[in-house]
């Protein structure tokens, strides 16, 4: 899925038609990557992914299983357990993947062939070296990525475990997985939607700014606020077709091996 999310990213830091980088369309993306920066340039920022993605994931379920256990304390319905307990796993999963993040849209954000662009632990180095461990360095963004991952995971899992109470379960195993991919499906797209203004303002914060030595994307709501203003509405939601298209499918696929190994694992 990571293609996409190099597209996502590219779309998402761009400016408006004026900006000489402006991609027309998804296919014009796909094309100008492919034809400026080979098929490696699809594959920029992988390596963050990939140390961060194990973790990641084990942290939004491990906590997410913890915090609605401690809410079972609370006289709370059951809707808003598992939204409350989603929002605490993604606040929580937004610590651990900030400083990866960082790193990752730095790597996308480079235009230059593959194997000219620096290496992942290079570029690292020079964002510790030049702008320190912080919040204006290694882990600038971090307001954006804690309401990035907070309200996706908020509706993630509330929007799965509550629909998924209500749809009757099927006593065939075929079309009970697809009862389940098909609402996982639909929560991985629907946060996708409602998160994506903060997916936005954080690629702007920690990717390259518009003019070189000068911050202009700073603050996760001043940046959303200058996007909305400098370039209206729909900029927020930059990015939103490659992102669904790897949110929504990938969405339901998490959701169901993490069901189906953690009953299997009960059992045996």
């Amino acid at each position: 899925m990571h293609p996409l999310d190099v597209v996502k990213t590219r779309f998402q830091i761009q400016g408006g038609t004026a900006d000489p980088n402006h991609y027309k369309s998804l296919g014009d993306s796909f094309r100008v990557i492919f034809r400026t920066e080979g098929l490696f340039g699809f594959y920029k920022g992988i390596l963050p992914p990939i140390l961060a993605e194990t973790p990641k994931r084990a942290v939004k379920f491990f906590t997410f299983e913890q915090y609605k256990k401690l809410l079972g304390y609370v006289s709370l319905s059951p809707a808003l357990t598992f939204a409350i307990a989603g929002l605490g796993s993604g606040l929580t999963e937004a610590v651990v993947v900030n400083p990866f993040e960082v790193v990752k849209v730095g790597l996308q954000a480079n235009r230059n062939s593959f194997a000219e662009q620096p290496s992942t632990m290079g570029y690292a180095r020079h964002i510790i070296k030049t702008e320190g461990l912080g919040l204006q360095g290694l882990n600038k963004g971090f307001t954006a990525t804690l309401g990035r991952h907070g309200i996706f995971n908020m509706i993630y899992f509330g929007f799965y475990y509550n629909v998924k109470n209500i749809v009757p379960v099927n006593q065939d195993p075929t079309w009970e997985f697809l009862r389940k991919f098909g609402i996982g499906l639909l929560s991985g797209t629907i946060a996708s939607v409602m998160n994506i203004p903060f997916d936005v303002a954080k690629s702007r914060i920690q990717g390259p700014q518009p003019v070189p030595g000068q911050i202009k994307y700073r603050t996760c709501f001043k940046t959303m606020a200058t996007i909305y203003q400098e370039e209206g509405f729909f900029a927020l939601y930059k990015g939103l077709i490659p992102k669904i298209m790897r949110l929504g499918p990938g969405g339901a696929v998490m959701l169901l091996v993490y069901e189906y190994t953690y009953s299997w694992l009960q059992e045996n």
